[in-house]
Parts: structure tokens; C-alpha cells; sequence
């Protein structure tokens, strides 16, 4: 079955709402700042929070969509790609469609929804590199896909952005637990020790080395064990 434009598959209505909301300006917020803010947990916090995204996501998804629908070398058409455009479109409008958070009832209704939109963008990541191999085989063989900065650029933009989306709706999500990690702030450690993550990436990296080769270089890491940052 043909992939459908954005035109057959959703409302007039929608599609202008997406383009109004994509040109409105988004929100920076700081790591700092979420983790200040995200400190005390309270029904207000939480409430405020929530009003927060109610306005700032749908800005970011719309940004997305719109971007997903005007890419260079065809690769908006791929059948892949179509369908996360299709995720985001899905998204805005259950953001659009939820109505305005007065009270702590709707914010827990809100969150539930977030949590459910961040599933159903846990694929995007490999949907869209399928998405570039259909591009890929339908290209010309002369063409070198590595030069291409245009895509190389927008998958970039494209990353960066779903990373800040996912971070806003799964700091506003993990506030809710009741029985948070030790010096976690959400999603945000509070001591994070860089010496500490550099070990469990050298020996994930290890463990992949000798499984595939039979044998793994040995890792030293240096640096104060002892040092921490948020």
C-alpha cells in the first residue's frame, strides 16, 4: 500500500494548526534549571511543569513535522520516514487535543499521555535509518552518500531535537516517582562520577571485543574517582 502525503491522511485543520504552531518560538530550558526546579517535587511544581509542556511541546513536535515533510533527494516519500512523520503528526494532535491543566487530576492525566507519545517514539531512531536505506538503494550508484551534508545536517538537527523532547517528557515523568534513585533528580544525577561512566564504557566496549575477536585490549582510565558533577 502507497505511503499517504500528510494532506490525505490528516485534516486540513490539523496540517495549518501544525505550521501555525511550527513557526512559534520555543522555550530553552537549562539542565540547571530542571534540576533547581525539579529539587522539590510539589503538586505546584508538577502542575506548572505540566502547563509548561502542554504549550512547549506541541511547538517542537509541529517544528519536526514540518521539517519531516520537506527533505532533500526524495527522502520525505521514503515509506519509513512517512510513518515518523506520521508519529509526530499523531503526537501534536493528542497534545492539541488535551484540554487545558487546571488542576493536579489533569496534570496526572497529561503525564500518562506524555508517557504514552515518548513510546510511541521509542523507534524513530531506527525507523529513520531505514528510512535512509530506502533512500540509499534508490539512488544513483555515482552519488557518494557521505557527501551529502544536507541530510547528514537535518539528521543531526533532527537527533538533537527528539533528545530534547524525550529529556522534557521524561524529567516531567520520573519527578513522579515516588522512590527516586540515590542523588537523582529525575533524570538527572546529581554526582555523576566521569570516571565511573568512562569504566562501563570501556568495558561494554571490551565485552563486544571479545565476543566478535576472542580478545579485548586492556582500558586504563585516569582520573579522580572521587569527583562528581550533576
Amino acid at each position: 500500500m502507497a505511503a499517504k502525503k500528510a494532506s490525505e491522511s490528516f485534516s486540513k485543520t490539523l496540517i495549518e494548526e501544525v505550521h501555525k504552531w511550527g513557526c512559534m518560538k520555543q522555550t530553552g530550558v537549562s539542565l540547571r534549571y530542571m534540576m533547581e526546579f525539579g529539587s522539590k517535587p510539589t503538586q505546584r511544581n508538577l502542575l506548572i511543569s505540566g502547563q509548561f509542556l502542554h504549550k512547549e511541546l506541541p511547538i517542537r513536535i509541529a517544528r519536526r513535522a514540518i521539517e519531516l515533510e520537506s527533505l532533500p533527494y526524495g527522502l520525505s516519500e521514503k515509506p519509513a520516514v512517512l510513518k515518523v512523520r506520521d508519529w509526530y503528526l499523531d503526537s501534536f494532535r493528542d497534545l492539541r487535543s488535551f484540554p487545558e491543566i487546571k488542576n493536579t487530576n489533569d496534570e496526572r492525566e497529561f503525564t500518562q499521555m506524555i508517557k504514552a507519545i515518548k513510546v510511541r517514539h521509542n523507534n524513530v531512531v531506527p525507523m529513520m535509518a531505514l528510512g535512509v536505506q530506502q533512500l540509499k538503494k534508490g539512488m544513483d550508484p555515482k552519488i557518494v552518500y557521505e557527501d551529502l551534508d544536507e541530510i547528514h545536517q537535518f539528521l543531526d538537527r533532527f537527533y538533537m531535537s527528539r533528545i530534547g523532547i524525550r529529556m522534557l517528557i521524561g524529567q516531567h515523568v520520573e519527578l513522579h516517582n515516588p522512590n527516586p534513585p540515590l542523588h537523582c533528580v529525575g533524570y538527572i544525577h546529581t554526582k555523576m562520577s566521569p570516571v565511573e561512566v568512562a569504566q562501563n564504557a570501556s568495558e561494554d566496549a571490551r565485552c563486544i571485543c571479545l565476543r566478535e575477536y576472542g580478545s579485548a585490549p586492556e582500558v586504563n582510565i585516569y582520573g579522580d574517582p572521587k569527583f562528581t558533577f550533576p
